[in-house]
């Protein structure tokens, strides 16, 4: 698991602003059953920490001092809580982290969270045969118990031989205690045949091309039926 370091926030009233030009991120952690604690992150440790666990991985912080005995810590170890990234916040100007919301989970109650497939392999159907690979899903929604929350879902491309080759939902490598919203039959990667490809290709162009020339004839249309309009006469005004 993935740690970090965090201290908690002695002065409640400290102000946010002279703590990020410390280099430290505000921050609350918040759960089910537990009380509301504030941390402050150091900046640099967050980001190399985030890049790896995204929101979808759990996060042990180690935080010196925190004596909560509602928190699940006590799975975890003294001072330390298992976490999920649930919320950030960042500059709209610097887009720098400016503050981070993290959801200490249970050991005994599922979560739900989005997971990245991973496709790796060759397929022959790509590699021989010209065809295009088609990622229908990019990512699964799945439940699971924290502790057996996968980082990522790896997809072997390897069986993709032909143009009427599939993989399912149901074909993927999947931890027996993570359940998985979509369907079994839905299908998460194909390969198109190469001129299905550019077919498509041809029909969106086509399209685009058709709806531009639609504008151009309304617009020819509205500037004829202004021309044509009577042009109101003037009347000379009456001398006395």
């Amino acid at each position: 698991m993935i740690s970090l370091k965090a201290k908690l926030r002695s002065n409640k009233g400290k102000k946010n602003n002279k703590t990020r030009e410390a280099g430290m991120i505000p921050a609350v952690v918040y759960g089910h059953k537990i009380k509301n604690v504030i941390l402050d992150v150091d900046y640099k440790e967050f980001q190399k920490v985030y890049r790896q666990a995204g929101v979808n991985s759990l996060i042990e912080i180690d935080t010196e001092g925190d004596k909560d005995p509602a928190s699940v810590k006590a799975t975890a170890g003294e001072g330390k809580r298992i976490v999920l990234v649930h919320a950030l916040q960042k500059d709209p100007v610097s887009d720098k982290f400016i503050h981070i919301d993290f959801f200490e989970t249970s050991a005994k109650e599922e979560v739900e969270v989005k997971i990245p497939l991973v496709f790796e392999g060759t397929s022959l159907a790509v590699k021989d045969l010209g065809g295009t690979l088609v990622k229908n899903i990019s990512e699964l929604q799945v439940k699971a118990l924290p502790q057996n929350l996968p980082h990522e879902i790896r997809v072997s491309i390897d069986k993709l031989n032909t143009f009427e080759d599939r993989i399912l939902v149901k074909d993927l490598n999947l931890p027996k205690d993570v359940k998985v919203s979509a369907k079994p039959d839905e299908i998460v990667v194909s390969v198109a045949q190469p001129s299905k490809v550019e077919e498509e290709l041809a029909e969106e162009i086509k399209e685009e091309v058709e709806n531009v020339e639609k504008v151009v004839k309304e617009k020819k249309e509205k500037d004829v039926v202004e021309d044509e309009k009577p042009q109101a006469k003037s009347v000379p005004e009456k001398k006395p």
